[in-house]
């Protein structure tokens, strides 16, 4: 699969500049960087859903409770 970017010449300077100074070719560069960008929006959205099903039910467990509950 192909895929094409347009940039500016500025942006353009900037990003294979990057990708040289951290020894990655453009496309490496590009990977990375979408598959760390979806990542972190899935990572935030397990994070709200948690954080809003501890603020609904408010329960809370020590670390001692914790590794009872999971048997360890």
């Amino acid at each position: 699969m192909n895929i094409s970017l347009r940039l500016n010449e500025s942006d353009s300077k900037l990003i294979r500049s990057y990708a040289e100074l951290n020894g990655l070719s453009l496309s490496e560069l590009f990977r990375q960087a979408v598959l760390e960008r979806i990542e972190d929006e899935y990572d935030l959205k397990a994070f709200d859903a948690a954080y809003a099903k501890y603020l609904k039910d408010g329960k809370t467990y020590t670390h001692e409770e914790a590794l009872k509950l999971l048997e360890l």
